[in-house]
């Protein structure tokens, strides 16, 4: 595809996102949400003799002409002064808005001004008007009259591909580009180099591309399943493709980050130079996802080797940081490596963590010696930070905040809100995923900086990004569903206007967005049309609530008890449900009498535990809460594929449940569900143990599952006992504790997570 037909199609789409709706007083479309926004009567009439009052010269100016000329047919005259006529005006100005990517907006009936201090301000200024001009040859094109003061919060704004599991042509990342900029994102991180293939050419070392950027199969079905085929596959972009790359972010005002994996994830790079290995190989390229043994060793000829890398991959970035990535690197090979075992007593380090540390602190002095700085995920704080290094907080949020207390730059990008490879609805309805459950609305709720951080401290989050690993994405459509509508919240999220009080306000915005993707084949999930389900303790005592809700209109849900499918003729939803035996309640959207959407199902199970008092002994890990305890006895199973709901998870620590019952009652079983999920470092705990007491201080245990009974019942654990009156009911999963080697996540604290826990 030429890049002129590339961008005919793309500023097409960019038109066509507000060509279907009906623009009123009292919503604007816009994602993300200006600043500041006053709506006025009127509007501005766009025609042929409407004149770009702007620098010609101007990449901007260029960009606005071309976007109106195939919106309307029209090719706009741009003249430096147009004097008192119908105009869109670009213009700089300090008067304005003093920050580097702010605007002002001005529509009035006689013309469209905006203002920026710098060339990225116009830029942005120029999207929100053309998410306000309805696109029609022809026709009349009326922009509604508003008055906007905008700039963004957060300075790093961006969207991650992961280019080496699954390789993404050069046209696809410019589209990729496209979109990012559509929605005010700064920043692309551009995942070049793993296990699985080495994607950018380096002229020096022209085997990293000629047998690093091709593997001999690849996994197919999920990780659990560990079948491979035996395609071949790759491919890589030469120096001069990502330089044409790089010069088309920076005219749309997006930073390129580069990736390349150091020291572990190194397996594509040592198939084609084994000597920088601890064991001198052979290796081929990984046909496996996952975490693998074979890293880097750090011997002086492998910092050198990498050191000429970053040469040229400095060249060609002009970005100010480098991503060195720093992640999930298993120490079984250096503690065997007897250079390794020599550098450790050599440098006075404690064990190989600290090896870690002193590898990435060596990269970070040289990059820093080329003006650069390192950036890399929350592993590198393992051993110790480097000086100057900035970290990509993605296992949770405290590793962002251990760096942003010890005065260092943080992107959070936390695996709970912002990794758009997990599912974001209903499995049964997506496309293969790892697993997890990220929805729109969480999305929209992420907020970068924590509560926990002073002012000072909160001033080193730089933002935050999304992060799209592509184990289980192979094609660009898939991409593209993979973050469509997702990124749209999350847009709204880091240019600081999201309220997730008003998330309504949000989806209406949204869906009336939605048209023009469809308009242009854009592949978007659907599952923001799904009826989503949420359960609690029904106020009387005696069961649950269920409460349905639907993006759409509230009066278009009907829903079952009784197992069968529901019709338009079916109880129509008018409140919550009251729930007090077990059964599957079934809803779907009805628009004029014709289903809308797919069902749902949810089945409810509920015994003498079901919306009794619960307190844990420890708390579940933030980004794994899930609505707190009441998850454990809500009447509800955790899908073994979406992780992200339904389930309590817990990083190293045990899951220590005690129930009260509320009267005394005769127990025979209890059951509990626990997952693996080992690429997700998701492990079964080492045994179960349940315990019962008549008073809530001495209990006795009465039965106990070990991790052998727990795999044979593939986490659907059921403990059996003799017949016990009790008023207390105690279950505690032992976590593993740290993950052995050979391991995904070896060396890091196990997640346990566990669901529904029953009582019969």
């Amino acid at each position: 595809m030429t890049n002129n037909s590339f961008m005919a199609k793309y500023f097409i789409l960019l038109f066509t996102l507000c060509c279907s709706v009906a623009f009123s007083q009292s919503v604007l479309p816009l994602i993300p949400q200006p600043a500041s926004v006053q709506q006025s009567e009127g509007h501005f009439e766009l025609t042929p003799t409407t004149i770009i009052q702007a620098d010609a010269k101007l990449f901007e100016t260029l960009y606005l002409q071309k976007a109106i000329q195939l919106a309307t047919g029209w090719e706009l005259k741009v003249v430096p002064v147009a004097g008192n006529v119908p105009k869109i005006s670009l213009s700089h100005s300090l008067k304005a808005i003093a920050s580097k990517e702010g605007y002002a907006l001005s529509i009035t009936p006689e013309a469209i001004a905006i203002q920026a201090d710098q060339n990225a301000g116009l830029f942005h200024g120029i999207q929100t008007v053309l998410q306000l001009v309805p696109a029609s040859h022809g026709a009349k094109n009326t922009i509604p009259c508003v008055q906007i003061t905008d700039e963004p919060k957060y300075a790093w704004r961006g969207m991650h591909l992961d280019c080496a599991r699954h390789f993404f042509p050069v046209d696809f990342i410019k589209k990729y580009i496209d979109e990012l900029a559509l929605y005010k994102m700064n920043t692309f991180h551009w995942h070049l180099t793993d296990d699985q293939g080495w994607r950018i050419q380096i002229k020096q070392y022209p085997k990293l591309t000629e047998v690093g950027a091709w593997r001999n199969g690849s996994m197919v079905g999920h990780y659990r399943e560990q079948l491979f085929d035996s395609i071949r596959y790759g491919g890589f972009y030469t120096q001069e493709e990502i330089k044409s790359v790089i010069a088309y972010a920076a005219e749309r005002h997006i930073t390129i980050i580069p990736e390349i994996e150091m020291p572990g994830h190194a397996v594509a790079a040592l198939a084609a130079y084994p000597q920088y290995s601890c064991t001198g190989g052979p290796f081929e390229v990984a046909k496996k996802w996952g975490v693998l043994d074979d890293v880097f060793c750090p011997k002086a000829e492998t910092i050198t080797f990498l050191e000429n890398i970053l040469d040229e991959v400095i060249a060609l970035f002009p970005s100010t940081y480098i991503h060195i990535g720093g992640d999930e690197c298993p120490k079984t090979r250096w503690k065997k490596c007897p250079r390794c075992q020599a550098l450790i007593k050599e440098k006075g380090l404690k064990d190989e963590h600290e090896l870690q540390s002193y590898f990435v602190q060596t990269i970070e002095k040289y990059v820093n010696s080329k003006g650069r700085k390192i950036i890399g995920w929350d592993e590198i704080l393992e051993g110790g930070l480097a000086p100057n290094a900035a970290v990509m907080s993605w296992r949770g949020t405290e590793g962002g905040i251990a760096a942003a207390q010890q005065h260092h730059e943080v992107v959070m990008s936390p695996g709970s809100h912002c990794y758009f490879d997990f599912y974001q609805g209903d499995p049964k309805n997506e496309p293969l995923a790892i697993g997890g459950y990220t929805p729109v609305e969480k999305v929209y709720s992420f907020n970068p900086t924590p509560a926990k951080l002073t002012p000072e401290e909160a001033t080193y989050i730089l933002g935050g990004q999304a992060n799209v690993w592509t184990e289980y994405i192979n094609t660009p459509a898939q991409v593209e569903y993979m973050i469509f509508p997702r990124m749209m919240a999350l847009s709204e999220a880091l240019w600081g206007t999201a309220n997730p009080a008003n998330y309504a306000d949000f989806q209406n915005r949204l869906l009336q967005q939605l048209p023009s993707l469809d308009q242009k084949a854009i592949i978007y999930s659907k599952a923001i049309f799904e009826i989503t389900s949420s359960v609690e303790p029904n106020p009387n005592g005696k069961g649950l609530w269920a409460t349905l809700k639907s993006a759409q209109d509230q009066k278009g849900i009907r829903y079952t008890l009784d197992g069968t499918q529901p019709s338009w003729n079916s109880s129509s939803y008018t409140g919550p449900i009251a729930i007090s035996e077990s059964l599957t309640l079934k809803a779907a959207y009805f628009e004029k009498e014709v289903q809308k959407g797919n069902p749902i199902e949810l089945p409810l199970s509920l015994n003498k535990a079901t919306a009794k008092k619960i307190v844990l002994l420890n708390n579940p890990h933030d980004n794994y809460k899930s609505g707190g305890s009441f998850a454990l006895i809500n009447g509800i199973k955790g899908n073994q594929q979406k992780f992200g709901r339904d389930w309590l998870g817990f990083s190293g620590k045990d899951a220590n449940a005690t129930i009260d019952l509320g009267t005394p009652l005769p127990i025979s079983n209890v059951t509990i569900g626990v997952l693996s999920n080992e690429a997700s470092w998701i492990y079964y705990p080492s045994q179960i143990e349940v315990f019962l007491s008549q008073d809530g201080q001495s209990f006795t245990s009465v039965g106990k599952a070990s991790i052998d009974q727990i795999e044979a019942q593939k986490g659907n654990v059921q403990i059996e006992f003799p017949t016990t009156t009790a008023l207390y009911i105690k279950v505690v999963a032992t976590n593993i504790g740290k993950i052995k080697e050979g391991y995904p996540g070896a060396g890091s604290p196990a997640w346990l997570f566990v669901d529904e826990i029953g009582a019969n």
